[in-house]
């Protein structure tokens, strides 16, 4: 509790400063004292208590201000000095221009629930300025639900002349499983050319959606109907060559490749620096799509050399798959691979990423500006009052979760200022509220952040995200988030339950092999256990009765599924701890226990599993001992935590051992932290870099669509010998 007390004061004292360097100019900040009123304090700086609490919206008129509220509060000459009319910057004045263009007519839509502003401009493609033009009542009142909003509509932009020639382009719907590579490869096409044709893809991800049309220079010939066209290549024949080796290196045989060139029978046979002619083969590929092929994109000062030495393929096996090398390799050509050369690469949407080692990539150059708001409850704690104080983090889980990756955070963010990265932090307190997350948000001019970090609530966070979409700014969420808004800036760090389940049934599948297969699950786990029974149809069920959730399952009955011949796995889905402890005493009184010894049976061996590791199975009434003994497997957002660089550096800090909580927003800013040293841009980073690991943490973010990047990654864990084992 010592470590969690000091935390607070040095995230009180981190706000404070922050506050004070943000608003110098215009603002002072007050720290509450006991005794102190709305009133004494406006006498104090000589401003009216309206001025107060206007940038205070948390504090009410009349209400009894708590000791160590920071009150934001305006400077009298500042109050009293009107302000001066702003300059507005190159993005303003193109958004005036592009508001004041006329609209040709008029759509009505009326507002659904949980429908934004921003939504609906998105749906209509016009800006807020514009939405609110012709619906002034928005500028006074909030969206509301039935309210029916007047939508302007305007002509296309008119495409400037560029010396296109509309019968050398088609129009291409993207088919399922196609990507960005697949397609840029089948038209010979670079990744930069399509964006060029295409300027309605993002720049920042590669996400391509089915259906998606597409404007496609013409295949060359494409329109000629029924053409046949062998090809051939030019080839010096070097020292030492034969026709076998001709042979296995462009598989064409000896007597055509004689037929082709009558010089050889005239010169007796293949000489060093004779020039022949070799046809290229055609490849029967089929569809060039994510089933059948990988991608690789030629990066700058690549060669020969380098890429066959890279994929350990011969050049005429790269040519044959890719044509277009016969006319030299060129940067940004997108190069067809197939799915065996994956070998130690990692491929990401298809796509074969290059390793970057982040550590031996930092641009000592770029400054990251990171905003942490997470609710640090500052305003329920009594700094004065140590044991109360304490009293307070320990009854508040929110308290524990903020400070907690707060902790770890401030651990990254000085490794990082170690190793020569200049990081611009701002925190602020959002008291896990909506109203005051709005306020900060107000203040904040958030187009100047590389990255926001949090809140945890999800109505904090979808306002966050939607605020700070307009500037491209990606938001990460720390812990457990849903959503039912397609927020396309926000990276999902907590790996989903669908991903964990797929995990865990793909390690059971990949290690099983005779033994059998039980499913113990109840009611309020439907969806695991058909999930299971979809990948193993041939496992056994047993159905738990309502009644039997709280007394626990039949003993006698679950005895005669079980096998004494071979091993039994068995998973135990459900989230009431009762029936868990229940299952759990009987299977281990099972495990390595015979039968009867009379018969000549085998001891039964029974290993469980689950596919969610919820809190029920953490529960003190379930014997850790008894777990270990049936070596309970189970997936994993994280793992344990060893010794390491970290936990020596948190111990110096805090004068104690990180909990998970530490232990995850270390691996999450430094994480962040590194892909901002990178490249400064998240959403272009994270196209490029695939699975990244730390302490206790794995992180690979892959884009759904519009719905936002969600973490891939997860561990199978198992308990024995009263340890917790990482498996993969």
């Amino acid at each position: 509790m010592k470590y969690i007390f000091n935390q607070v004061y040095i995230i009180w004292a981190f706000c404070v400063l922050v506050s004070c360097t943000a608003m110098a100019q215009k603002f002072n900040t007050h720290e509450v004292k006991r005794g102190e009123t709305l009133e004494s304090i406006s006498k104090l700086y000589g401003v009216s208590t309206e001025s107060i609490l206007q940038y205070n919206k948390e504090i009410k008129t009349g209400q009894d201000l708590r000791p160590n509220t920071i009150l934001v509060v305006p400077s009298a000459k500042i109050a009293t000095k009107p302000a001066n009319t702003p300059t507005k910057n190159s993005t303003e004045i193109a958004q005036d221009a592009e508001n004041s263009r006329e609209p040709i007519g008029y759509t009505e839509h009326r507002v659904k629930k949980r429908e934004t502003i921003f939504g609906i401009t998105q749906m209509y493609n016009i800006t807020e300025d514009e939405l609110k033009k012709y619906n002034p009542v928005l500028y006074a009142s909030p969206l509301q639900k039935k309210m029916d909003l007047r939508i302007p509509k305007y002509a296309a932009p008119k495409v400037e002349d560029v010396g296109m020639n509309d019968e050398d382009f088609e129009k291409y719907i993207v088919a399922a499983k196609e990507t960005r590579w697949s397609i840029a490869h089948k038209y010979g096409i670079t990744i930069d050319s399509m964006l060029v044709l295409n300027p309605g893809l993002s720049k920042s991800d590669n996400y391509l959606s089915e259906g998606y049309e597409l404007v496609m220079p013409k295949i060359a010939g494409s329109t000629v109907k029924n053409q046949v066209t062998q090809l051939y290549t030019s080839y010096t024949v070097p020292a030492k060559m034969n026709f076998y080796r001709l042979e296995k290196e462009f598989g064409v045989k000896s007597d055509e490749i004689v037929r082709l060139n009558p010089e050889i029978t005239e010169r007796g046979g293949l000489k060093e620096g004779m020039v022949i002619r070799i046809p290229e083969q055609k490849v029967e590929t089929g569809d060039i799509n994510t089933d059948n092929y990988i991608f690789y994109e030629v990066k700058p000062k690549q060669n020969e050399f380098r890429l066959t030495r890279k994929f350990d393929m011969t050049w005429a096996e790269l040519t044959q798959l890719n044509p277009d090398l016969k006319d030299g390799l060129k940067a940004g050509m997108v190069l067809k691979l197939p799915k065996d050369k994956v070998g130690d690469f990692e491929v990401k949407n298809a796509l074969v990423l290059d390793k970057v080692n982040l550590l031996d990539s930092i641009n000592v150059a770029v400054k990251p500006k990171v905003l942490f708001m997470l609710p640090f409850r500052l305003d329920k704690v009594n700094l004065a009052d140590k044991e109360s104080a304490e009293k307070t983090i320990d009854s508040r889980r929110d308290m524990t979760v903020s400070l907690g990756l707060y902790s770890g955070a401030l651990v990254a963010i000085d490794s990082l200022k170690s190793l020569g990265v200049s990081i611009d932090v701002k925190t602020v307190d959002n008291q896990l509220d909506l109203g005051k997350t709005k306020q900060l948000l107000q203040a904040e001019q958030l187009g100047g952040y590389s990255a926001v970090f949090g809140p945890l609530d999800n109505p904090s966070l979808k306002e966050t995200a939607v605020q700070a979409s307009r500037y491209n700014v990606p938001v990460l969420a720390p812990v457990t988030a849903k959503s039912d808004l397609s927020l396309e800036n926000v990276f999902y760090s907590y790996t989903d339950e669908e991903v964990l389940w797929k995990h865990m049934l793909d390690y059971v599948e990949n290690n099983h092999t005779d033994e059998t297969l039980l499913i113990i699950a109840d009611e309020d786990n439907k969806k695991e256990k058909d999930a299971i029974i979809e990948r193993f149809p041939s496992a056994k069920v047993v159905v738990v009765k309502e009644e039997e959730k709280n007394i626990g399952i039949n003993r006698d009955k679950l005895q005669t599924l079980l096998s004494d011949q071979v091993p039994n796995w068995v998973f135990v889905e459900s989230d009431n701890y009762k029936l868990i402890s229940s299952i759990v005493s009987i299977l281990n009184s099972f495990n390595n226990t015979a039968f009867d010894p009379l018969e000549g049976k085998d001891k039964v061996s029974v290993r469980m599993f689950t596919t969610d590791m919820n809190p029920a199975f953490e529960n003190d009434v379930i014997s850790n001992t008894h777990l270990s003994n049936l070596k309970f497997t189970y997936p994993s957002v994280n793992k344990e935590v060893a010794n390491s660089s970290f936990v020596d550096r948190y111990r110096k800090r805090f004068g104690d051992d990180p909990n998970k909580y530490a232990v995850r927003g270390f691996d999450l800013t430094y994480d962040l932290l590194l892909k901002l040293a990178y490249k400064n841009n998240l959403l272009e980073a994270s196209r490029f870099i695939g699975e990244t690991e730390y302490n206790g943490n794995k992180f690979n973010y892959q884009r759904k669509g519009v719905a936002g990047y969600y973490n891939q990654s997860s561990y199978i864990m198992m308990m024995d010998d009263l340890r917790i084992k990482t498996l993969e």
